[in-house]
This record gives structure tokens, sequence and C-alpha cells, in this order.
């Protein structure tokens, strides 16, 4: 007969070997996806990115609309997102706490970049609104509020010397101003060298131009702002326009400033291992090599674990991103 310690035993024993349920589920590391606004064709990018990630063991992740750009970098540096849609031009003032975020650095290291945005200054037809000039004292749009277009479009205008009487707001905010006359047009950008979905909405019931830069201010910004990049835009019937020329900058994405090399090679690996998902997502990526569209425009360092996939994926990572 067993006596009641040596039951004891055996049951502890026992439960020792039982299999500890839903611990895969809880091992689990859930990641947040900082996007934009939910109408913008990035945020569907992000999307399919949380999308690829939570396929791997190990990982859960979700998107969360945000302001874009600079509510991005704020909220990495508050640890409130693992990763976030960036700017080139924003993250390089972010990282070297410059400009708008002068004494408040954010020292978020860059995982790959996947788009050039050409900035559109767009304006109703009605307007009589033809040129940047003319904008000065104009009811005017700077982009989403909180987002790095804002921020560029002001830099820019001040560099210019044009001061419109600027309205503030979301994209959806902005677009509806556009449309019922409190507003003459904004700043937004484009998708390679088309309309965004929003944009392009606007449009179809509120014919709208689009305003390019000259080569004096082309020179300007050259000068004065080396972080933005000069794009050569083929115009067409929707833009009211032949050829012209505006500024832009490389759409990213970056991590938050503690993120882990391990949590940031995996990201990396299965975003760049699952291309046709990231195009269903977002088409306008297209053909690109997204590895050597990064190592071509990145401005910051990279994080040790993307540099780690991108040697192992046989490419050369300068030494100004490490």
């Amino acid at each position: 007969m067993q006596t009641l310690k040596s039951c004891t035993r055996l049951a502890a024993v026992a439960l020792l070997a039982l299999p500890v349920l839903g611990t895969a589920a809880e091992a689990d590391t859930r990641l947040a996806f900082g996007a934009t606004n939910a109408q913008s064709a990035h945020y569907a990018y992000f999307a399919a990115l949380a999308n690829i990630v939570s396929e791997q063991d190990g990982y859960q992740a979700s998107v969360v609309e945000t302001g874009a750009t600079v509510d991005n970098l704020k909220r990495m540096s508050r640890g409130q997102l693992d990763i976030g849609l960036v700017t080139t031009s924003t993250l390089y003032h972010a990282y070297y706490g410059v400009k708008s975020f002068d004494g408040e650095a954010v020292e978020s290291k860059l995982l790959w970049a996947y788009s050039l945005a050409p900035q559109n200054v767009i304006v109703r037809r009605d307007s009589d609104v033809t040129s940047i000039a003319d904008l000065a004292g104009q009811k005017f749009g700077p982009g989403q509020r909180g987002s790095s277009t804002e921020d560029t479009s002001l830099q820019v205008m001040q560099l210019l010397g044009f001061e419109p009487d600027w309205v503030r707001g979301t994209n959806g905010e902005l677009a509806d101003a556009i449309k019922d006359g409190r507003a003459i047009g904004f700043i937004k950008s484009a998708v390679g060298t088309k309309f965004d979905a929003l944009t392009t909405d606007i449009a179809t019931f509120t014919p709208v131009q689009v305003l390019g830069i000259d080569d004096e201010q082309r020179a300007k910004i050259a000068e004065n702002l080396p972080e933005l990049s000069l794009v050569d835009m083929p115009g067409g019937d929707m833009e009211n326009t032949g050829p012209y020329q505006t500024w832009g900058f490389m759409i990213a994405v970056s991590a938050r400033p503690d993120m882990d090399e391990e949590t940031a090679y995996d990201i990396v690996k299965a975003v760049m291992e699952n291309v046709e998902a990231q195009r269903a997502g977002f088409p306008a990526i297209g053909d690109n090599d997204l590895i050597q569209l990064t190592l071509d425009y990145a401005t910051t360092p990279l994080h040790a674990g993307a540099i780690r996939y991108y040697e192992e994926a046989g490419y050369s990572v300068p030494d100004r991103l490490r």
C-alpha cells in the first residue's frame, strides 16, 4: 500500500511530465507596426508587413494607424511602437537631433527603404494659383498633421520665402477642406510618379493641378536641404501639366531605438524573402531591389540586424551606414 508521501511524490513527477499548454502562444513576441492614415497606400503596405511577420514562428504583429513619420518616431522613442514608417529626411533629423528634433534625438535605426515619395504641390484649378509664389497668404495644407510631409513642406516654403495661411489636419480633413473650398490645396506624397489614392479621389470631382519648382528654387533646395531628393516628374492629364520638378524623400521602415539584433534580423529576413506579399500590399514596389535601394539612398545608420541579413544575402554595406 502506497503511503501519502509516496503518492504525493508520484503526483509531482506526473505533473512535470505533462505538456505545458499554451506555451507557444504565450512565447509569441507581440509587435506594433506604426503606419500612417488608413486612407494611405502606405497603410496597406504596413498591413502586408504585419501579415508577413505574423506568419513567422514566435511573432504576432499588428498595424497601428498613426500620424506618420514624426508621430511614429516619437512613439518609438517611448516604446509604444516596434517599427514605423519614416521618411529618410526626417529620420536624419531625428537620429542626429537637428531641426525639429533639436535636443530630442531619437536614435532609431533604419531597417529598409521601399519607395521614393515625390512631394506634389496640389491646388484647385479654379483657384487662379499658377505658381508656388502665388501660395503666399492662401488657405493651404502643408500635409497631414505630424507627418514628414508637413515637416518638410514647412521647411521648403520657409526656405523659398512663401508663407501660405496654413490649414492643419489629417489627410482626410484636408481633402474635405479642398473639396468644399475651405482650402485651395495641399502638399501630398505621390506614389511613384502618379497621384496617390486620396489625391485621385479629390481630382475625380474637384479638378486640380500640380505646381512645380523652377530651376532657381531647385538649386536653393539642393544647397540648403541636402537630405531631400530632387525629382523630375512626367506630369499628365490628371496633373494638368507637362514634365515638372519637385522635391521628395525615401519612404522607409525603421526600428525603435532599443530593438535587439535578433528581432530586427527576423523582421528584415521575413520581409525581404516575401517580395510578392509586399507587392500585393503596395504595387508601386514593382521590380525594385529594396536592399540596393536602401543602400543607395539611406542617410542614417542601418540596424545591426538589417546589416547582418544584407551581408548574408551577398550585399556590401558601406561604412557610412554602419
